[in-house]
């Protein structure tokens, strides 16, 4: 058992110090790649998913994130629109939920 113990005290030496600026350059190429594999590409959807709710206007035919397909029939400052579903039914929704503006005429296509 004291052998284990002589072996653990008999050190090697000092270990070698590594380069101190190593650690910031990978840090920084770190925060690079985190950068534009991440947060670039979410801004860029995020701005695209902006323009495409602030161009809504009434008579388009709209994709909601739930899956709801409808024609705007009013878009109000608030940031809600009214959405008819068919002849008889109207949906209130948020803009933010909208997911993709559709061609006019894909709702009379899928009926």
């Amino acid at each position: 058992m004291n052998i284990f113990i002589s072996e653990s005290f008999a050190s090697a030496g000092n270990p070698s110090q590594g380069n101190p600026y190593f650690l910031l350059v990978m840090l920084i190429l770190f925060g690079l790649i985190f950068y534009f594999m991440i947060l670039r590409p979410q801004q860029k959807r995020t701005k695209e998913h902006k323009k495409l709710i602030d161009s809504v206007t009434p008579g388009d035919e709209i994709l909601t994130t739930g899956g709801l397909l409808g024609c705007v029939t009013k878009v109000n400052k608030s940031g809600y629109i009214i959405v008819a579903l068919n002849e008889n039914n109207e949906a209130i929704i948020k803009r933010d939920f909208i997911a993709a503006i559709l061609p006019k005429g894909t709702i009379k296509s899928l009926e």
